[in-house]
């Protein structure tokens, strides 16, 4: 795929200069140093098979420390459950890591390795303070949490600034070019949002939906399960954010066209819902990989409530869009207990395109609602 990206700058004569990876921050993979091999598949943010894990560290009483360090809340959405799960169960995997045969990292760390030709095992702040490992107060891999979750250092990615130098890489002698940044998607879009200055305040409505408030140079810390993290690292400063994490969003539209058949394609939702006077009292929680911010509730599953004989596909199409700005509520609710209420929200993302939907948004949280020209602010925050 890059390879083809290559040929069409070349192709087309563009005056490239640089490259900026962003990429889904909690995503986690471990390779073969040697061989570049991944020796399991990479397992996603999505992935709850680290739940019952998670739990036997709540019951240890281990989330308030994990969260002091890292601004998280234990939950399988973060890596260190994940790399610790691969560690356990892929065979040799724990002992080729303690001997320095393995490296780790979230996709942008082995995008750069790959891209570099292996020269460079490199993060950023951003995704680094995902994984639960990454201590957001003195920036640096935390040494009791890597013993806690029983991770060595040595398979760790180097963490650098948002905006840096990554490495060269050379596409087949064809072009070269630096990686001069590397950062978190949902942390992209914010500044692709402009979300630069304390208290602006972004929404990006894709697979899931992820609000990031700018805080500054200061660390909130929630006392509503919302997440404290990093925003941004730029010239060795580090800028802070807020954040509430909705893990289905888009995705349930998809779930309404790929497995419900409901609608051939996304933009159908929007007549639908525009032309019902009303939901007829239904109502869907799209708890399909659990609950996020502010519930953090892993074993939740998805329910439909208020059917009766007369309920359509109609309905449930209306109430799956409705259910993106109930949770989005929901995180503001939890922001609005912290003492913060924002007058203003910048959205973007696929879902963003829907009108209805953006007006059903501003009329529950009762503020303004910007939409931008360019709706891929991810990519363009990484450029």
């Amino acid at each position: 795929v890059v390879s083809k990206s290559i040929d069409e700058v070349i192709k087309n004569n563009w005056n490239l200069c640089a490259i900026g990876i962003t990429n889904q921050r909690e995503t986690i993979v471990i390779w073969d140093k040697v061989t570049g091999k991944p020796i399991y598949n990479a397992i996603v943010w999505q992935d709850r098979r680290t739940a019952n894990l998670c739990d036997d560290f709540k019951k240890n009483n281990y989330e308030t420390f994990v969260s002091d360090k890292t601004g998280l809340l234990l939950d399988p959405y973060f890596s260190a459950t994940k790399i610790k799960w691969l560690l356990d169960n892929v065979e040799n995997s724990r002992k080729k890591a303690t001997s320095g045969k393995l490296l780790c990292g979230t996709i942008d760390s082995f995008l750069i390795w790959r891209l570099t030709g292996g020269q460079n095992h490199y993060t950023d702040a951003t995704n680094a303070a995902r994984t639960s490992l990454y201590n957001i107060h003195d920036n640096v891999w935390d040494e009791e949490l890597l013993k806690l979750f029983n991770i060595p250092l040595n398979i760790m990615p180097k963490v650098l600034n948002s905006a840096d130098n990554f490495g060269i890489c050379n596409f087949d002698n064809k072009i070269t070019l630096p990686i001069l940044s590397s950062i978190g998607d949902q942390q992209s879009a914010a500044i692709g949002q402009a979300c630069l200055s304390s208290g602006s305040i972004k929404s990006t409505y894709g697979t899931g939906c992820f609000v990031i408030l700018n805080t500054g140079k200061n660390i909130i810390k929630s006392k509503n399960r919302l997440l404290s993290t990093i925003c941004y690292k730029i010239n060795n400063e580090t800028t802070y954010a807020l954040e509430g994490s909705i893990f289905i969003a888009g995705a349930v539209v998809q779930w309404l066209r790929d497995n419900m058949k409901f609608i051939t394609k996304a933009s159908e939702t929007e007549n639908i819902s525009s032309k019902m006077l009303g939901n007829n009292g239904i109502y869907l929680v799209p708890a399909f990989t659990g609950l996020g911010a502010p519930w953090w509730d892993p074993n939740a599953r998805g329910s439909i409530f208020g059917i009766t004989r007369e309920t359509s596909p109609n309905d449930i199409i209306r109430a799956s869009l409705e259910s993106v700005a109930y949770q989005t509520n929901d995180l503001f609710n939890a922001m609005e207990k912290d003492g913060i209420k924002p007058n203003l929200l910048n959205v973007d993302g696929g879902m963003s395109e829907n009108n209805w939907l953006m007006q059903f948004l501003a009329n529950i949280l009762n503020i303004n609602v910007q939409r931008p020209k360019i709706l891929e602010t991810t990519a363009l925050g990484a450029s």
